[in-house]
């Protein structure tokens, strides 16, 4: 373990994160920025110590420095693809899908893929069979899981101009190939509550939908709510009890816990990803969310929803992956009382079996292939 904190502590130095290791020396005392580097430094020692994985990242780029880092956290990723018209790049599949292969390929065992398939391309007459094909090839390559994305629900519309909901017949035959592979769904359905309200210039997502008007749906009158969502979503989990499906965001149900474990409870083969919405949960009680952790401590894998894309530098790239790693777990390992995005929390402190597995075990379970080399 002391050669990887090297490693990292060499990585941060050049990345600017922390001071030169002689300024160090010299002083006699730490500053506050240099204790905070220090805690860093620790903090993701520690999480490196759990082998941990993070089942929801977007890498589009191959770098060996940015392996190195992954390499340096003991850190495995599952690299996630989606289609998005409003995307240059990600609007066609087989460009980006060329991409994460490669990044799996040069990744030494560290990244893994969840694919996906054009769901565009619904109203065309062999759209399940052409979905499933290129599915069962991605499986044959390696992929361990398929996405499906918040534009079934938000976006995407049939012939008649009515949207499609994610319990469309038309998906069944594909989520039974899924199921047929022994591979997971992932299924980001929905938003935040946010999505479907007024305009709150202190809403956590507001400055998220005045750029991203697309996701806004109060403004669309025509759309299904957020309940129509999660309810054709919880159909898909009652119509396929053997599918494994894991709901991204916290299952879009970031601010109503009781809800995710309401859902938790009913379906046995649903967990959910912590990804992008550890911001919603650092404005509750910590107590509130602690006691949800250990209730569903064997439901929740950690995700981040980071990227790494062609305009990024590995090194910008990797301080902000250390940076979202070592705050995210200074929340969930620790009881500090500190500053996460912009507000005061205090963490959770989770006992070291759940760490285990909110950082790695549950991974294993819900996302089997994961570790293994293909």
């Amino acid at each position: 373990m002391a050669s990887h904190a090297l490693r990292i502590f060499l990585l941060l130095l050049a990345s600017g994160v922390l001071v030169a290791a002689g300024q160090l020396a010299r002083e006699p005392s730490l500053t506050a920025g240099q204790e905070n580097d220090a805690k860093l430094l620790a903090d993701l020692r520690a999480l490196a110590a759990l082998e941990p994985i993070d089942v929801h990242t977007h890498v589009v780029k191959v770098d060996p420095a940015f392996y190195a880092m992954l390499d340096d956290l003991h850190m495995h990723i599952l690299d996630i693809l989606v289609v998005d018209d409003h995307d240059p790049y990600r609007k066609n599949l087989n460009p980006q899908r060329e991409d994460a292969e490669k990044v799996v390929r040069s990744s030494h065992g560290h990244a893994k893929l969840c694919t996906t398939f054009d769901s565009f391309e619904f109203s065309d007459a062999d759209f399940a069979a052409s979905a499933t094909r290129g599915l069962d090839q991605d499986f044959a390559n390696g992929a361990i899981a398929v996405k499906i994305w918040k534009n079934i629900g938000m976006e995407l519309k049939d012939k008649t101009g009515r949207y499609v909901l994610a319990d469309n017949p038309a998906f069944e035959p594909i989520y039974q190939d899924i199921q047929r592979h022994n591979r997971t769904l992932v299924a980001h359905q929905a938003e935040p509550d946010e999505a479907w309200q007024a305009p709150n210039p202190k809403g956590l997502d507001y400055s998220y939908y005045k750029e991203n008007p697309t996701w806004y749906m109060y403004n669309k009158p025509d759309a299904p709510t957020k309940k129509q969502i999660l309810d054709a979503r919880d159909h898909l989990l009652a119509l396929n009890p053997n599918l494994r499906v894991v709901g991204a965001h916290l299952g879009s149900m970031e601010d109503d816990l009781d809800g995710v474990g309401e859902r938790l409870d009913r379906y046995p083969n649903f967990a959910v990803d912590a990804a992008a919405r550890v911001v919603h949960l650092v404005a509750m009680p910590s107590d509130r969310v602690r006691a949800f952790f250990l209730k569903y401590q064997d439901r929740i894998v950690y995700g981040t929803d980071l990227e790494f894309l062609k305009d990024q530098t590995p090194e910008d790239a990797a301080k902000e992956w250390q940076e979202q790693y070592a705050q995210d777990w200074r929340y969930f390992a620790t009881r500090d009382t500190f500053v996460y995005d912009g507000h005061k929390t205090q963490g959770l402190d989770l006992p070291p079996d759940v760490l285990r597995k909110l950082y790695h075990a549950n991974a294993v379970h819900w996302f089997p292939g994961v570790l293994e080399q293909h």
